[in-house]
């Protein structure tokens, strides 16, 4: 398993948010392809769906720059460089 981060209950809640928001959307577009509606329609709810998960990735990122990164150089280890330069290339494939 790995390692855990103790998140603040402000940092939960955001994400918890969002995922309830991201699901939320995506029971719309259930909801949509069961009672036919025009592809468009479904195709801009899709497009919402993947804003929202970049949105909550973006903020788990932002928190894990200002608080993992950020305490792994301020006590010497630079591998964290290696980690950040893999997980940017996982974004952008």
């Amino acid at each position: 398993m790995a390692n855990k981060n103790i998140r603040s209950e402000a940092e939960k809640k955001a994400i918890i948010n969002r995922l309830n928001r991201i699901k939320g959307q995506m029971n719309g577009i259930e909801k949509m392809v069961n009672n036919d509606c025009e592809c468009n329609d479904i195709l801009i709810q899709t497009a919402a769906v993947e804003k929202s998960m970049k949105s909550l990735s973006n903020l788990i990122l932002e928190n894990h720059l200002y608080k993992c990164v950020a305490e792994d150089l301020e006590n010497g280890n630079l591998e964290v460089i290696d980690e950040l330069i893999s997980l940017f290339k996982r974004f952008n494939n």
